[in-house]
């Protein structure tokens, strides 16, 4: 089985440059915790969470209606092919303590994401467990 098969298509994305208060309400509208960040080419360079928007920007006293995303996403990117399994999948996941990687296709250009919950709805919930261990675990 391979990502294809679990993974959300076609996410929203933003730019680097976009205000982090247009990040949140992405977020917001699609009920999620991540946005991917891409270039020009809709290749993802980073990834933007509801957690770096809250600790690199409202802990420290910034303004999310006038810093972009570029200031508090986390980056580089970490991906995973269109043609991957799902063990490759989850084991980057664990490796790299992520709950979501950007998918992409053999051009680079995002095209899916998979969440640690995708994993759940297939036969890999060990997998899952895996992952869920790993991001649990102290650094």
């Amino acid at each position: 089985m391979n990502v294809q098969s679990i993974m959300t298509p076609r996410p929203r994305v933003c730019s680097a440059d976009a205000p982090l208060a247009h990040a949140a309400r992405l977020m917001l509208e699609q009920d999620v915790g991540e946005i991917p960040v891409t270039d020009g080419e809709m290749r993802p360079i980073g990834v933007i969470t509801d957690r770096d928007i809250v600790l690199r920007c409202v802990a420290v006293g910034g303004n999310a209606q006038n810093d972009t995303v570029d200031s508090c996403m986390t980056a580089p990117a970490q991906t995973v092919r269109d043609d991957a399994t799902l063990e490759e999948c989850a084991q980057l996941m664990a490796r790299h303590r992520i709950r979501r990687v950007p998918i992409v296709d053999a051009n680079g250009a995002i095209c899916g994401i998979v969440a640690q919950a995708d994993l759940e709805a297939t036969d890999a919930r060990s997998l899952k467990q895996q992952v869920a261990e790993r991001v649990s675990t102290p650094h």
